[in-house]
């Protein structure tokens, strides 16, 4: 295992991919959360003499043996919903810097001047390009953060600004649309809102494969946050061991029938 702290923005940058495996539990931080998140990140940002704040840890390991050339996308372990809910807030930021959010006047001034220097030099573009969208090597893009199921494709409709799927994951879009609203309705906090992101800081930790056991690190990371249900810890357990590559034939089968089997009748009672 390695240990790291890290500025939050600079690891989003820096990882090739981040993979939430299916057998991880579906997105599930609500607007209480996600209030005192921004309330965090608004009040570091105002804060001159802040350097730093701590949002907690992001434990992974990568998805196979890694190369310069070819870096393997990371598994994420434990941080999937600080990741979910951050990248939220930057797709809204995003929107509402380069106009595009559906805002009557976005955020009410011009981005040049001393307010763009305020803004620790976030753009639209930079955001989307560093921390949202990775592009390979043949030119293709795709997302930084990878969920799963409806997590998947909301999030994916919303950095694309398309149309919801049919199926669409409440907790995200609702979510989403509450950072909207707070971007629109105190605009005069987007200059510490912007400041407070580039301080936020992480554990960055790094599992290595054949040494260190995920399932305990897991349940050990997630004794603190949200509580974990025993199907949860059961689905975990079973299928952390199987390590199906994304895009394997078991990926695709667990992401087809997954939730039916572990919210279904199959897990009741544990």
């Amino acid at each position: 295992m390695r240990a790291a702290d890290a500025k939050l923005l600079d690891f989003l940058k820096g990882a090739s991919q981040l993979v939430v495996p299916i057998y991880q539990r579906t997105y599930s931080w609500t607007e209480k959360e996600c209030r005192q998140l921004w309330d965090d990140i608004v009040r570091v940002g105002k804060n001159e003499s802040a350097t730093a704040h701590f949002m907690g840890s992001v434990v992974y390991v990568a998805e196979r043996l890694t190369t310069v050339v070819d870096r393997s996308p990371l598994l994420v372990i434990d941080g999937q919903q600080r990741l979910t809910t951050v990248s939220l807030l930057l797709e809204a930021l995003a929107r509402a810097l380069d106009g595009s959010a559906l805002l009557d006047e976005p955020l009410n001034r011009p981005l040049n001047g001393p307010l763009n220097e305020s803004l620790n030099g976030l753009s639209a573009q930079e955001i989307r390009n560093d921390y949202l969208i990775r592009s390979t090597q043949g030119g293709q893009h795709t997302f930084k953060l990878r969920l799963t199921q409806t997590d998947e494709e909301t999030l994916c409709a919303l950095v694309r600004q398309k149309q919801m799927p049919q199926n669409y994951s409440v907790r995200v879009k609702a979510n989403f649309v509450f950072f909207e609203q707070q971007i629109a309705a105190q605009p005069d906090d987007v200059a510490a809102l912007c400041k407070g992101l580039c301080k936020l800081v992480v554990v960055d930790v790094a599992l290595e494969r054949g040494q260190d056991n995920p399932q305990l690190i897991f349940e050990s990371m997630n004794s603190t946050g949200r509580a974990l249900s025993q199907a949860d810890l059961i689905r975990n357990f079973i299928l952390m061991g199987l390590a199906a590559p994304s895009g394997s034939a078991l990926s695709r089968l667990l992401a087809a029938y997954g939730v039916g089997l572990w919210s279904g009748g199959l897990c009741k009672g544990f």
